[in-house]
């Protein structure tokens, strides 16, 4: 089939992204469905940051490149092999699927599927396959979705059904953001009622760990930003206080906190915020980053801190997730009203304006904004 979809085409971009046409909008070839994979017509794709990062360098993939890693959909079609979904089911798309034979599937940690690694790294979708192609060509597949299209063939592992009463236009913001955000309080740093969280960071990813702090009881949640919008929406979600970010945030995050916290948690994406994390934690604290640098970045650790005060350094990818048990317990706080991602949700756009919300996140004026293909 024919479809539009938003092309990556390999040139590094670092600003002005509308008006230097970062992501080009043309119409590609979708395939049908092999074995073990699905067809779904994209409800809505989220515009996270790892999507930006890909266009100006910072996550290096190959190109040319369909978009897109955070999306809910609805089933159209199933390859042989798969009977537990059907035309008309509600998904989201999982940007790191388990294989379920590989180690790091075996011990429980989806994430760190080497296969996934694997094949996604090439811009293949997890069965080995690209059904994407332009002109002829094979175009990549993103981490095996590719979401900034009207539709998209998936490998089933990278799709999760959805049983919750959840809108699709809420349920992609789980997709990526939640699981990170939230999964990271939850999953990796273990987050205790009553203890004091640091979020370094409130972009989706940080105010989604924020309800998540909050959903799992701190007494304390200290939100630190460099945008004073981002700073009030952490505050109008339940944040107790907020610091701007600037040379003097440690000092004012140990002051509110009597010492440092018990948990900080770095989702900015830059050494500086996660060296700061790591700072504002109390002795015996831990730091949990899932942020996602340059490559080459490197951080400065003071070695005997570690060891005298007992710290912890932790990453956590997509939140140390497993989507299919994680999924539904999250929709289950959301139903319960602890969980209410949609509050972040700061536009609704039409895939033909997926350039300017580049512009948007880049320039820090957007928090979560959603494509909705039709």
């Amino acid at each position: 089939m024919k479809m539009k979809a938003a092309l990556y085409e390999g040139r590094g971009i670092e600003r002005d992204f509308a008006a230097q046409g970062a992501l080009t909008l043309c119409e590609v070839d979708l395939a049908q469905p092999g074995r073990g994979e699905v067809l779904i017509r994209v409800a809505a794709a989220g515009v996270c940051h790892s999507d930006l990062s890909v266009i100006n360098g910072t996550r290096p993939r190959p190109a040319p490149m369909v978009l897109g890693h955070e999306a809910s959909g609805i089933v159209e079609a199933v390859g042989d092999g798969i009977d537990d979904l059907a035309p008309g089911d509600h998904v989201v798309c999982i940007f790191a699927p388990g294989c379920g034979a590989c180690t790091p599937c075996a011990e429980g940690r989806p994430a760190l599927c080497t296969r996934a690694a694997k094949h996604h790294g090439q811009g293949e979708l997890m069965t080995g396959h690209r059904r994407l192609s332009r002109d002829g060509q094979p175009v990549n597949h993103h981490v095996g979705v590719s979401a900034f299209a009207s539709h998209a063939v998936l490998a089933r592992q990278s799709l999760v059904k959805v049983e919750a009463e959840i809108d699709p236009e809420t349920s992609v913001l789980f997709s990526c953001a939640m699981l990170t955000g939230a999964g990271a309080v939850f999953n990796t740093a273990r987050v205790t009622p009553g203890s004091k969280v640091a979020v370094i960071g409130a972009g989706g990813v940080g105010l989604s760990a924020v309800l998540g702090a909050l959903a799992a009881g701190a007494g304390q949640v200290v939100v630190v930003d460099p945008f004073a919008s981002k700073l009030e929406a952490a505050t109008a979600m339940g944040a107790t206080h907020t610091v701007t970010a600037d040379d003097h945030t440690v000092e004012a995050v140990r002051d509110l906190t009597g010492g440092g916290v018990d948990f900080a948690i770095e989702l900015a994406g830059s050494v500086k915020a996660l060296e700061t994390a790591y700072d504002c934690t109390c002795r015996g604290g831990t730091t949990v980053t899932a942020g996602l640098p340059h490559p080459d970045a490197r951080m400065s650790l003071d070695a005997l801190r570690l060891v005298a005060e007992e710290r912890s350094l932790k990453g956590s990818y997509i939140g140390s997730c497993v989507p299919r048990r994680d999924l539904p317990r999250m929709f289950a706080l959301h139903a319960q009203g602890k969980l209410p991602v949609e509050r972040m949700l700061t536009h609704r756009l039409r895939l033909d304006e997926i350039n300017v919300a580049m512009d948007r996140l880049n320039d820090g004026t957007a928090i979560r904004q959603i494509v909705v293909p039709d």
